[in-house]
């Protein structure tokens, strides 16, 4: 048993000083003032430390297959370098290769994901529609806990469905009370410009936000959202980026149509300069979708996630080192699209939301956490600190820095794009299903300790499921 005494429990509702006791089956057993200690149990002093639940990042790709590479990162050194920052539960995505069975590419994730040291789940990519993929939706929402589905608009010729494909996959996501995923970006247009680029003889880094302009990701977002409104379907939009998508949701919201909206930590304060780096692997270590924006449309972000308009923050998570990056070196579609950021992304929203009064405490946990475990499910098992959840916290220290670097992360990876970054507030500890697996710089874990979770579906029947969970955010 664990004892965390003398803390600030600090949740997406409100603050308070209580103590927190972890029972030994990985679940919080009690939350009050002045606990005694059970026999034998150890006691974690807090003073002076906030109590809040571990960060649930909704969107990571640990060992990838993708643009001819595999990202970097696996289901262990990922979720090592997640707890390392605070992040306790990892959603990851199974990407099954087009044509082939959703549920054969499940459970090779499962597979995969047994090396995990922290808790992981699993959205489900649809990359063609068939009767086959169909049955598995059902079969993967019935007997296997998923209850969200990923949808690709982009990436033309490999991952990118069209709109016929994201009108039955919604639909039949709706029929089972699941949630589809969306990256918004108009494939069609991004594969004709990538062309003309190239035509022109841009070939470097540079020329990959070129080719992804804001009005790309505007459009696309415009549209799956029309289509999840004609279904009347609820719908979530990942890694928005831009000021265009962010109205868009506001926008309908507004009208009464239920869009959630996903921002990564590294659209917050990284701008589109990083393509202009001279050095061609600095620029290139940047190539992700969407890509880096103009600086002005980090305001719109920020005030998305303030107004809760926008509810959940993520990282994209998705490694390529050097040599991977430089399979595009004469061809800037061929750099594999992705960065690094699970280690970071709770230090980068409290520095620079909590501190710069964007956010309140309270706030950043509901962004880091406890909105995302609503979303897809799994609220209060997961995002709260209260009796029967489980045992997954952070012990943050608000006024505790550290400098960013690759040559000290614990992502596996050779650069960070947050790199000389000088960051406070930081996890002093984390604990992973009742156990301390990072104590103030050392990393605890144990391969394989994380656990499978299962997110049920909501009902059958959507739409009375969401209209007996208003309100269904806290904002």
């Amino acid at each position: 048993m664990l004892l965390i005494r003398g803390g600030t429990v600090v949740t997406a509702e409100t603050s308070q000083s209580s103590d927190v006791l972890c029972d030994d089956e990985g679940k919080i057993s009690a939350v009050g003032h002045n606990l005694e200690a059970p026999s034998g149990c150890t006691i974690l002093d807090a003073g002076g430390l906030l109590v809040m639940p571990g960060g649930i990042d909704p969107h990571t790709h640990m060992e990838m297959p993708f643009m001819g590479s595999i990202a970097s990162d696996d289901f262990y050194t990922g979720t090592s370098a997640g707890v390392a920052g605070g992040t306790t539960t990892i959603i990851d995505f199974v990407i099954p290769e087009r044509g082939t069975s959703l549920l054969d590419a499940w459970k090779e994730w499962r597979r995969k994901g047994e090396k995990a040291v922290s808790d992981y789940s699993f959205h489900v990519a649809v990359t063609h529609w068939d009767e086959k993929v169909h049955e598995d939706m059902a079969t993967l929402t019935r007997e296997c806990g998923v209850n969200s589905f990923k949808h690709f608009m982009a990436y033309k010729n490999a991952l990118m469905v069209d709109d016929d494909v994201l009108l039955r996959s919604i639909s039949r996501a709706l029929e089972l009370g699941a949630l589809c995923n969306v990256h918004a970006e108009n494939g069609d247009a991004v594969a004709y410009l990538q062309a003309d680029l190239l035509k022109r003889g841009m070939t470097g880094p540079e020329a990959h936000p070129l080719s992804r302009p804001a009005s790309v990701e505007g459009e696309a977002a415009q549209r799956v959202i029309a289509i999840a409104g004609l279904l009347g379907a609820p719908i979530y939009i990942v890694h928005v980026s831009t000021e265009e998508a962010t109205a868009a949701i506001a926008a309908a919201r507004a009208r009464g149509q239920r869009v959630y909206g996903e921002v990564l930590a590294q659209h917050l304060v990284i701008d589109d300069s990083v393509y202009a780096d001279p050095n061609w692997l600095g620029a290139a270590q940047h190539v992700m979708s969407p890509p880096f924006r103009p600086k002005h449309h980090q305001k719109a972000l920020w005030a998305g996630l303030a107004s809760g308009q926008l509810q959940t923050t993520a990282t994209d998570h998705c490694c390529f080192c050097a040599g991977q990056k430089e399979q595009g070196l004469n061809d800037f579609t061929k750099i594999p699209n992705g960065t690094p950021g699970i280690e970071d992304r709770m230090s980068v929203l409290w520095h620079h939301g909590v501190r710069t009064g964007r956010l309140t405490p309270e706030e950043f946990v509901a962004v880091t956490s406890t909105n995302t475990a609503k979303i897809f499910n799994i609220h209060p098992r997961k995002g709260s600190v209260s009796a029967g959840a489980d045992a997954d916290l952070v012990l943050w220290d608000p006024e505790g820095s550290r400098t960013v670097s690759a040559a000290t992360h614990h992502q596996n990876v050779d650069y960070n794009i947050y790199e000389g970054m000088t960051l406070t507030g930081l996890a002093r500890y984390t604990i992973s299903g009742g156990k301390i697996v990072w104590a103030d710089g050392d990393l605890r874990v144990t391969r394989g300790a994380g656990k499978y979770v299962e997110r049920p579906c909501f009902s059958p029947d959507m739409q009375a499921t969401i209209q007996r969970k208003k309100p269904f955010l806290t904002s």
